[in-house]
C-alpha cells in the first residue's frame, strides 16, 4: 500500500495487480460490482475501481452499487503523495453511514479504523443496503 495526500484528497493506492486483487476480494468488492477491481481508497470515503477495459471510477465505499459508479481520471504520481504519519494506516469511518442518515460533518459521528475494521465495516454495512433494497 502506498498513502498520503495528493492537494487536498487522501489516497490509499494498492501497489500491483496481485494486492489490488487482495483487496478486492477481502472487500467482497465482486459481490456487490462484478467485474471490477479495487485498486485504492479516495479520501476515505470513496473506492477507485478498475473495469476489464482498464477504466477508473469512483463508488463510494457505502453503498457499492453500479448506480453510484462515477467514471474518474486520476493523474496520481505515488512517488509524490505527501505522507502524513497522524493519519497514516487509518481510515476515517462515520459510525453511522451517510447514507443511513449518519452526519458528514467532523464530530460524535467520526472516529478512526484500522483497514482490518475497515473491511468488516463496508462488507457489514454494504450487505445491510443491499436487504433494503
Amino acid at each position: 500500500m502506498i498513502q498520503g495526500w495528493c492537494q487536498k484528497d487522501y489516497f490509499i493506492l494498492f501497489e500491483d495487480q496481485a494486492e489490488a486483487s487482495l483487496m478486492t476480494e477481502r472487500y467482497a468488492v465482486n459481490s456487490f460490482l462484478p467485474g471490477y477491481i479495487l485498486v485504492g481508497i479516495k479520501s476515505w470515503d470513496d473506492f477507485i475501481l478498475c473495469d476489464a477495459d482498464n477504466n477508473l471510477y469512483t463508488v463510494p465505499t457505502i453503498p457499492l452499487a453500479a448506480k453510484e459508479l462515477c467514471p474518474c481520471s486520476l493523474e496520481i504520481d505515488s512517488a509524490g503523495l505527501r505522507a502524513d504519519t497522524q493519519v497514516a494506516d487509518k481510515i476515517k469511518w462515520y459510525i453511522q453511514p451517510i447514507i443511513f442518515g449518519g452526519d458528514p460533518k467532523p464530530g460524535e459521528n467520526m472516529t478512526w479504523v484500522t483497514l482490518d475494521q475497515h473491511i468488516d465495516l463496508v462488507k457489514w454495512w454494504n450487505n445491510q443496503y443491499r436487504s433494503l433494497q
